[in-house]
């Protein structure tokens, strides 16, 4: 198998060629031709750099679905998977997926799905038993995450580099309404729809007390 990594606006996506790769899709051939480039190589939609620039045997390093980033109305690219995964390695377990928010938006913003079970523990004295809802109005879950979203808006670099405001979600992501996808990750396009209520609630001029604002 041949792989190549191909410009794709300022990163550079990885695309497959070899006998082990779909000659295309079924009875669709246009999505077959929007699949491949002209070379005959399949586009993953992966975008990756060399771990070491001056060593390419040191391998690849995952930078982020292409399909995901998006501009600011500043015209700043925010790069998703490497905010994403800030964010999670910041909340050290908290967190157990984000999504990003801010497509023609002033900033980013970040839905949570937390982890309950840890939340739980930090909830204090609630009940068992209560509801998410509940658990995550806590002062002692709300304050660790408003620490969290604080310390990323201090150690940002620039406006693509953290997320000014933040939610989180009391709902796990549901399969059925595909917020997951057959690979077991999150969709992130079809969570920013379904909850349009509460990206709302993010960019609101006055924004409602669950939503979390970092560096104020």
């Amino acid at each position: 198998m041949e792989l190549k990594l191909a410009p794709a606006g300022s990163k550079k996506e990885a695309r497959v060629r070899g006998p082990n790769i779909t000659p295309g899709y079924w009875g669709d051939e246009a999505m077959t031709r929007a699949a491949f480039d002209e070379e005959g190589f399949y586009k993953l939609g992966d975008a990756m750099d060399f771990v070491d620039p001056a060593d390419p045997n040191r391998g690849l390093m995952f930078n982020g679905r292409l399909a995901e980033d998006f501009k600011l109305s500043t015209g700043t690219w925010v790069s998703v998977g490497p905010l994403r995964s800030k964010i999670l390695m910041q909340a050290a377990g908290l967190a157990q997926d984000v999504v990003i928010a801010g497509h023609d938006r002033d900033f980013a913003a970040a839905m949570v799905f937390p982890n309950l079970a840890r939340c739980r523990e930090l909830a204090g004295s609630v009940s068992p038993d209560a509801p998410a809802s509940e658990v995550l109005r806590q002062p002692g879950v709300v304050s660790r995450f408003q620490t969290i979203f604080d310390e990323l808006a201090r150690q940002a670099t620039g406006s693509s580099t953290f997320v000014s405001r933040a939610v989180l979600l009391d709902v796990p992501p549901s399969l059925d309404a595909r917020e997951i996808t057959d690979k077991g990750s999150i969709n992130q396009r079809a969570v920013l729809r379904n909850r349009a209520a509460l990206v709302d609630d993010l960019y609101s001029t006055s924004p409602p007390a669950h939503v979390i604002r970092s560096g104020v």
